[in-house]
């Protein structure tokens, strides 16, 4: 028998018969990233398996968000979640596979069979504690917990649906300052402090779903999405029909203040004292089905009750004794510049993200009172530039390249092109090498990497160029003179100032070493990594004597070396960075500093003796390496970030969309960030991203769609 198809966003035609191995047999159910199918495994196990839609599987946006949801749904797979069993995100159509949950959703629960007895709704509130205790060991914020997205199974309710939301259009991203969620589950700061959602914004979801299943309504109702965020930020939620002996608890879990709600360890002791029946009484709901089944008449919603002015019932007063004050609807439209869709899950944009607290740190302040923000599109006149610019800083100029430009320089007060050269290679859209000030020259490469040309920064005119097409990875230049990779992996050496060869070898025992410098005047090669060892060898770039050469046990990614010692991140196979090393040269002794949670494709940047570690998933974590301690973890949520550049007592990088943000390094805390600045880009694959440029009291930054900006960089909350 043929599978089943169903009618949806694609075409029967469009849609796939096989995710991996898994034959796709029937539609489950859709959603706006993806279709659910159920499968069946080699073995014949049922599978639910996730499968993106054609239309968003080549944005690089929703690849990034799928691969979040994949490693967060492998991170919390569990007794209270839906195990993940195969999943590839790096697919035509990227799929995750997930062991089937026979059972319906709370929302189709509800629907068909109408409000849960109090025995039901006590067991269901403890299993969604217990759901929440796991998922947040897991260092995971579910951000969207609601009745869809709870599946209730033989033994127990199954939290669902990690890291996807449903965008009505290929725009939306789960990064920061992107609202994410459904508006009647959200948790006041998810509205109104969007950067600092963490694990107790649950908990006031798993209230709200647990008002949802003791009436049909949710505690905020309104036919607008609008009306439903001012409630959920500034009333009172209508508790009418919840049971008396869970009452104070619910209204506790939709506390508006974070810190006022209890954690899923709480409740579930809270629960326990709650009644002396309780116990993990097993929920035997009906089965799910591939069809959608006869729906019953729809329930009238519960009415409220009207009341005269200053009367009170008994479920308002427990509200309300947690309760924020009222405030007036448009500050809040104004304050979260929402833009949702009734009914569905929402990404919505906040207008240039000033709501965080200022910082208590400044960098360095202009030194003129007159400088103005800037945007500049960094073009040579008949030029088909695309891309970023990268830029080096003078105080008299930007210098900058981009595909297509060979070299431009920029004054850094007022963004004015002060010269500029076209290169007359291809002007593709990918990475242009940054360039870089050595021997009084301006390094740049040109012609697609197969030149090395020396420039005037003050002219722009060229004072030598060299063919290096026969080298690889790039060039670093350090004290005085660049070196270059060849691929029979010896080492060449030039002067910056001259392009004449200074001397030319093999690092011993290394293979195609990888060229690295930290500003201590010292060229650092590493060889290719191997599962078991890795090799590091510090050079003395105007010889090419070798200084010091080592061994350090493990699969490690060199992120730092100064002052006779070196930091390693240790890399899993899965390129996931587990914790950070610190390694005494002399001593041959290392230090290490696990992290709580491992970072995917951990980008690293380190001052003094503490290392932040920003993952492709959007988590930042501070740790001491010297005391082993992790000093903080924040959620940025962007899911492809530029590296992490550190500067004061503030941190900055740069978003997929053009965003700069601002961290601060004290205490974790996002202190804001600029507009996104995608141009005519959207939707079009982006390289790797530039890291900003903190200079002379301003922050340079570029965008993907070519922008050049400054910012100043004294207060990020007016960004």
């Amino acid at each position: 028998m043929p599978p089943q198809r169903s009618t949806g966003t694609e075409s029967e035609a469009e849609q796939p018969r096989y995710a991996g191995q898994y034959l796709l047999e029937t539609r489950l159910g859709s959603g706006g990233m993806g279709i659910v199918h159920l499968a069946r495994s080699a073995s014949g196990l049922r599978l639910a398996v996730k499968v993106v839609h054609a239309e968003f599987s080549q944005v690089p946006e929703f690849r990034g968000r799928f691969r979040q949801e994949v490693a967060a749904a492998r991170r919390v797979s569990g007794a209270f979640t839906a195990p993940v069993v195969d999943a590839d995100p790096e697919a035509e159509r990227p799929w995750m596979a997930t062991l089937f949950i026979p059972g319906p959703t709370l929302a189709e629960h509800v629907k068909r069979n109408g409000a849960m007895s109090t025995d039901r709704l006590r067991h269901l509130m403890a299993g969604l504690a217990e759901a929440l205790r796991d998922i947040h060991r897991a260092g995971v914020v579910h951000r969207d917990l609601k009745p869809s997205n709870v599946l209730l199974a033989e033994d127990g309710p199954k939290v669902i649906d990690f890291g996807i939301s449903r965008p009505s259009d290929s725009e939306l991203r789960t990064e920061t300052g992107k609202l994410i969620g459904t508006p009647p589950f959200m948790a006041p700061e998810q509205f109104s402090r969007p950067r600092h959602v963490g694990p107790a914004a649950d908990v006031f979801a798993l209230g709200s779903v647990i008002v949802h299943a003791a009436t049909g309504s949710g505690p905020f109702d309104s036919d607008s999405p609008y009306l439903v965020a001012y409630q959920v930020v500034h009333d009172e939620p209508d508790l009418t029909g919840v049971p008396e002996e869970l009452l104070d608890l619910v209204a506790r879990c939709l506390a508006k203040e974070p810190e006022d709600r209890p954690t899923p360890d709480e409740l579930m002791a809270a629960l326990r004292s709650v009644s002396a029946s309780y116990e993990t009484r097993t929920f035997i709901p009906e089965q799910r089905t591939s069809g959608e089944g006869p729906v019953p008449p729809e329930r009238k919603p519960r009415p409220r009750p009207e009341r005269p002015e200053g009367a009170e019932d008994r479920t308002h007063v427990a509200a309300r004794k947690r309760g924020g004050r009222r405030r007036r609807l448009p500050a809040l439209v104004a304050a979260a510049g929402l833009a949702v869709v009734a009914g569905a899950v929402g990404v919505f944009g906040l207008p240039g993200g000033s709501q965080s607290p200022a910082a208590e740190h400044h960098t360095t302040p202009p030194s003129g009172s007159a400088f103005r923000p800037w945007n500049l599109d960094l073009k040579v006149s008949g030029s088909r530039s695309a891309g970023q610019p990268r830029c080096a800083y003078t105080p008299k100029a930007l210098l900058c390249v981009r595909p297509g430009v060979l070299a431009a320089a920029v004054d850094p007060d007022d963004g004015k092109v002060l010269w500029s050269r076209s290169d007359p290679g291809d002007a593709s859209t990918f990475s242009t090498p940054a360039p870089v000030l050595s021997g009084g020259l301006l390094l740049v490469g040109s012609e697609n990497g197969l030149r090395l040309t020396a420039l005037d920064p003050a002219t722009g005119a060229t004072r030598w160029s060299r063919d290096v097409s026969r080298y690889s990875g790039g060039f670093v230049p350090v004290a005085g003179v660049v070196l270059l990779t060849g691929s029979d992996s010896r080492v060449t050496a030039l002067d910056a100032a001259t392009g004449k060869e200074k001397w030319r070898h093999a690092i011993p025992g290394m293979t195609m070493p990888q060229l690295r410098t930290y500003g201590d005047g010292v060229a650092y090669a590493v060889a290719a990594p191997a599962v078991t060892e890795t090799r590091v060898a510090a050079v003395d770039p105007r010889t090419g004597a070798v200084k010091w050469q080592r061994r350090v046990e493990g699969r490690l990614d060199l992120v730092a070396a100064r002052d006779g010692s070196a930091w390693f991140t240790t890399v899993t196979v899965d390129l996931y960075a587990d914790a950070v090393l610190r390694y005494d040269v002399a001593t041959r002794t290392l230090h290490r500093t696990a992290l709580r949670i491992p970072q995917a494709q951990a980008q690293t940047v380190l001052r003094g003796d503490t290392a932040y570690l920003l993952g492709s998933e959007g988590s930042l974590v501070a740790v001491d390496t010297r005391t082993s301690k992790q000093l903080w973890r924040v959620e940025t949520s962007v899911t492809k970030a530029s590296a992490p550049v550190v500067s004061g007592h503030r941190l900055y990088l740069s978003a997929v969309d053009g965003r700069l943000i601002a961290v601060d390094t004290d205490k974790g805390v996002l202190l804001g960030q600029t507009k996104a600045r995608l141009g005519d880009r959207r939707g079009s694959l982006v390289g790797a991203l530039p890291a900003p440029l903190p200079a002379g009291g301003r922050i340079f930054a570029t965008s993907p769609g070519g922008t050049l900006f400054a910012v100043d960089g004294r207060d990020p909350s007016d960004w």
